[in-house]
C-alpha cells in the first residue's frame, strides 16, 4: 500500500512516559502506522527551551522515550523515529522561517503562552516569581517557529492534534500561507490537523498527570507499583464507611479510570458494585490495577527485553534520523531555491 499522506509529531524527552501519554497520543500513533508515511520525533531541542538548565538526565531520557514507543508497538520499518538534535537542517530552517515570521506573531502565540505559563507556575512554586524573569530564553521565544520547521521541514500535511490544541498549529499555518505569498510559490503544504481523541487521564492525586507533580503511572511501572499507586489514587470524599453508598460521579480518579480502561460490561459492575456498597473503595481499586497491569504486561515485557539491548534501540535512532535527514536535506533545498538563495 502506498502511503499518500504525511504525519509529523513528536515529543519532549523528560523521563520515562506514563499511561496519559499512552491514551492521549501513542494510541493515536499506533493507529497511523499503516495509513501513513508518520515522522515521530524525539524533540530534545524542544526539551531545552525550558530544561536549559538541568541536562544531566537527557542522554537517558532520551532512550527511555525511545523504549517506551518501541515497547507500545512504534514500529521502526513503518514509521521514522528520529532525534530532532541529529537533523542540522532543522535549525537552517528554522532560521530562515524566523526572518519572515513577525514578532508580534510569536508574541500572542497559544504555544509559546502556555510554554510560558507552565514554566512560570513551576518556577515560582519552588523558586518564588523573581527567579521566573531569567528563564524564558531568546530560544523559548523562537519555540513556535522551530515547532513549524519540525512540522514542514518534511512537507508534512497533517498534525495529530486533540481539539484543545487547534490553535497550536495555527501560527505553523500562518508562516506556510506567508512563505508561499512572499515567494509567489505553493511548495510547502500547508499543515491540516489531524484530529485525534484525548482521553482526560488524571493523576492519582486528582490534579493533570506530570512527572513533575509526582501523582503519574508510568508505562514502565512494575505490577506491585502500579498497584501501589493505584492504592493511593482518589476516590469519592464523601463516602466514609465501606457500607455507605458511593457515588461514581463524585469519585475523581477511580472511577474515570474504568471509563478509560475497562470494557462496558466491567464497568456496569462497578459502578453498581459502588452504588449499592457490595464492595468498598479500596476493592474498587485493587479490581481497577488488575486491569490496568493486564493491559500493559506485554507492554512492560518487551520494554524489559530492550532495555537488555541499549546498542539495538540507538541504532534505530540514527537509522531513523538518517532517513529523516534525507527527507529534510532534500525539502531545504527546494525552500532555498524559492528564496533564490544558494
Amino acid at each position: 500500500m502506498h502511503k499518500q499522506e504525511r504525519i509529523m509529531s513528536g515529543m519532549r524527552p523528560t523521563g520515562k512516559l506514563h499511561l496519559g501519554h499512552y491514551m492521549g497520543v501513542l494510541k493515536n500513533w499506533l493507529s497511523f502506522q499503516d495509513d501513513y508515511e508518520c515522522f515521530f520525533a524525539i524533540a530534545d531541542w524542544h526539551a531545552l527551551t525550558t530544561k536549559f538548565d538541568d541536562t544531566a538526565g537527557m542522554k537517558q531520557n532520551i532512550i527511555d522515550v525511545a523504549l517506551d514507543w518501541l515497547a507500545c508497538g512504534i514500529n521502526p520499518e513503518k514509521s521514522v523515529i528520529y532525534l530532532q538534535s541529529f537533523i542540522p537542517e532543522t535549525a537552517e530552517l528554522h532560521l530562515l522561517l524566523s526572518m519572515i515570521t513577525p514578532q508580534n506573531w510569536v508574541e500572542r502565540d497559544t504555544t509559546l503562552k502556555d510554554m510560558v505559563k507552565m514554566l512560570r507556575g513551576n518556577i515560582e512554586e519552588t523558586e518564588g516569581a523573581q527567579a521566573y524573569s531569567g528563564l524564558v530564553s531568546y530560544g523559548l521565544l523562537g519555540y513556535p517557529v522551530l515547532q513549524t520547521a519540525d512540522i514542514i521541514q518534511f512537507n508534512a500535511s497533517l498534525v495529530p492534534v486533540g481539539k484543545d490544541q487547534l490553535a497550536h498549529l495555527e501560527i505553523s499555518r500562518d508562516i506556510v500561507r506567508r512563505f508561499n505569498h512572499l515567494y509567489k510559490t505553493a511548495l510547502i503544504k500547508e499543515p491540516q490537523p489531524k484530529l485525534t481523541e484525548t482521553p482526560l487521564l488524571k493523576g492519582i492525586d486528582g490534579q493533570k498527570m506530570g512527572k513533575s507533580y509526582n501523582n503519574d503511572i508510568k508505562i514502565s511501572d512494575s505490577e506491585e507499583i502500579t498497584t501501589k499507586k493505584i492504592m493511593q489514587a482518589i476516590t469519592d470524599r464523601s463516602r466514609i464507611k465501606k457500607t455507605d453508598p458511593g457515588h461514581p460521579e463524585l469519585c475523581e480518579v477511580v472511577c474515570p479510570y474504568y471509563e478509560i480502561f475497562a470494557d462496558e460490561e466491567t464497568v456496569k459492575k462497578q459502578r453498581y458494585n459502588c452504588e449499592n456498597a457490595v464492595w468498598g473503595c479500596a476493592e474498587c481499586k485493587r479490581e481497577l490495577a488488575s486491569i490496568i497491569n493486564s493491559q500493559f504486561g506485554e507492554i512492560r515485557q518487551k520494554r524489559l527485553e530492550l532495555e537488555k539491548t541499549p546498542d539495538y534501540v540507538r541504532e534505530i535512532i540514527k537509522s531513523g534520523s538518517e532517513r529523516a535527514r534525507i527527507k529534510s536535506a532534500e525539502f531545504l533545498r527546494e525552500i532555498k531555491n524559492s528564496m533564490n538563495l544558494y
